[in-house]
């Protein structure tokens, strides 16, 4: 699979030709409308993640694509195709086989009622907890591992990449920082993921996994 990394919370994975894409939220600027999308993957329903006029434009340009998520998001896009979601539900939509994990956004403060998360596996491989450090309590390859939001802390977010050990860690979730606050991370989270074996590593450009 080819992983392709932008802005804020958004990648896409291809696979024999085709997209999967998850989270083209507002912060996520240099996101345009590819083919071959085969689904649209939203975790929440935070604007950072969840865009109906970008998952429009993505849906005309692949009118055979969907939108994945849980009953919170898909009874907001009546319009659009989508096929809703639960924890621990296992959906397969063209080379791409989903599982997903959670169930609740992580908490912002006492104060603001929590929201539905989900957290996605794809492919048994690359694994991302949406707003959230909840664990898939099995082997990841690859984390997507949150850096930066205002329900962080650097250090919840150090134990949550050490307990889940992947072989790869690269950082999303850090259009709010600018370019010194996202190199924190950068310089602090490396030497724990190596001290378990892994690897992190920003991703500038796509890799193969």
């Amino acid at each position: 699979m080819r992983l392709t990394k932008y802005e804020h919370a958004c990648f896409t994975l291809e696979k024999d030709g085709k997209l999967l894409v998850v989270d083209p939220g507002a912060f996520t600027t240099d996101f345009g409308s590819p083919e071959n999308v085969v689904a649209i993957v939203v975790t929440h329903e935070h604007p950072d993640h969840f865009r109906p006029d970008k998952l429009k434009a993505i849906i005309a340009k692949n009118p055979g694509a969907i939108i994945i998520s849980h009953e919170g998001i898909t009874k907001q896009i009546n319009d659009l195709p989508t096929h809703t979601v639960s924890v621990n539900d296992i959906f397969t939509i063209g080379p791409f086989s989903l599982e997903f994990f959670g169930g609740q956004h992580e908490i912002i403060h006492q104060s603001y009622p929590r929201i539905a998360n989900l957290g996605i596996m794809i492919n048994d491989t690359v694994y991302y907890p949406g707003d959230s450090f909840v664990k898939p309590n099995k082997h990841v390859n690859v984390l997507a591992l949150p850096v930066t939001a205002p329900w962080l802390k650097i250090s919840e977010a150090i134990d949550f990449c050490i307990e889940v050990k992947a072989d790869l860690v690269f950082p999303t979730h850090d259009a709010i920082a600018s370019e010194f606050g996202k190199s924190l991370p950068d310089r602090m989270l490396p030497s724990f993921v190596e001290n378990y074996g892994g690897k992190y590593q920003r991703l500038a450009e796509p890799v193969e996994i």
